[in-house]
């Protein structure tokens, strides 16, 4: 299993075998996939460090009129992300992790999916689509937004532009100040007949595999948004909204313990359970956690450094790479000897979300 080709890793193998016009089209139709049951529905429709903006009573501000907590998860993917796999039901992004959270009480989950290979600005656009689909469908006047990877700057979108839709914002390993993985991919590809050709590559490889592919997919708009350049320039585009919550969380590998930089800002349980356990970075991860790893001594899950994953209130570090966070491969095993379970993670954070009144 840890050959399938949908993972973050690809889409950086991607670039780097190449190296060896951003207008936008009509959007597809929005497929909302709803509750547990995974059923469709068809509908059509639209800086700074972030300091966290929290709210003990969970309501996160005014908003339109509506049910209120506890309100509906949505689950944002992140890049090369999907919610099927070339139409399998059980190859989901965030595997098992919305049949868990129903076993456990919460049959509002939802994991709608967005294009796999575009900025944050185009695909927090669509996210909203389906956010506003979701409150038609169940009466709540917000949501929850819990984004892995890019589907946290998603998020992000969406509250800064949608205030009075969201509740809270819970970010997962996501490169609110970039990745040193996109500033070497961007170098190797600087030729932008090279990065055409990657993006001509990737639509090829994807197209089979994504409804969401489409002429105007681009996998280099997202390595130009998790630069330093690109990310500097987002981050002054969506500052943090007031009366939203904004939290975060990542991930540690390379048998890390994380030290400083994973210090919380606040214990939650459900990340403190394992504080002495260590990760074993899964081989697609080899290059991008040595990139990131720089001198050897900066904890990062192989894609993303901790120190770049903090926006809000900051939960700290989990033993996982960017891989097991949503257990892929398929709920491959994390790695010997690591009893990070990415299933019971997610039921942890919700269960924090709902003590907090959310």
């Amino acid at each position: 299993m840890r050959g399938l080709p949908y993972l973050p890793a690809l889409a950086i193998a991607l670039v780097a075998v190449a190296c060896a016009d951003d207008s936008v089209g009509e959007d597809p139709p929005i497929e909302v996939t709803t509750g547990v049951g995974g059923a469709s529905s068809g509908t059509t429709s639209s800086s700074t460090s972030g300091q966290a903006t929290s709210s003990s009573t969970g309501t996160g501000g005014e908003g339109p009129g509506g049910l209120g907590p506890p309100y509906p998860i949505v689950l944002a993917h992140g890049f090369f992300g999907f919610e099927e796999f070339a139409g399998l039901d059980f190859a989901t992004y965030f595997y098992e992790v919305k049949e868990h959270l129903a076993e456990n009480g919460e049959p509002l989950v939802y994991t709608p999916a967005v294009d796999p290979f575009n900025d944050s600005s185009y695909r927090g656009a669509q996210l909203y689509e389906h956010v506003e689909a979701i409150l038609a469908e169940t009466g709540h006047q917000k949501v929850i937004l819990i984004g892995h990877s890019q589907g946290g700057l998603d998020a992000r979108v969406v509250a800064h532009d949608h205030p009075e839709r969201v509740a809270a914002v819970v970010t997962f390993a996501t490169p609110h100040q970039g990745t040193p993985v996109a500033d070497v991919v961007l170098k190797l590809v600087s030729d932008p007949n090279l990065q055409s050709l990657v993006n001509d590559l990737v639509n090829l490889v994807g197209a089979p595999l994504y409804d969401a592919v489409g002429n105007e997919t681009a996998v280099t708009k997202p390595m130009h948004l998790f630069s330093q350049p690109g990310i500097a320039a987002f981050n002054a585009a969506y500052p943090d909204a007031p009366g939203v919550f904004y939290a975060s969380v990542t991930g540690r590998t390379d048998r890390h313990l994380g030290g400083q930089a994973c210090a919380p800002d606040e214990s939650v349980p459900f990340v403190t359970k394992y504080a002495t356990v260590l990760d074993p970075t899964d081989p697609l991860l080899w290059v991008s956690e040595a990139i990131c790893d720089g001198n050897g001594s900066i904890p990062n899950d192989g894609l993303v450094r901790a120190a770049d994953a903090k926006r809000g209130v900051f939960w700290g570090c989990v033993p996982a790479d960017h891989l097991d966070q949503v257990g892929h491969l398929l709920g491959d095993d994390p790695g010997l000897g690591n009893s990070f379970d990415h299933r019971d993670f997610f039921r942890g954070l919700v269960q924090h979300l709902r003590s907090e009144g959310y």
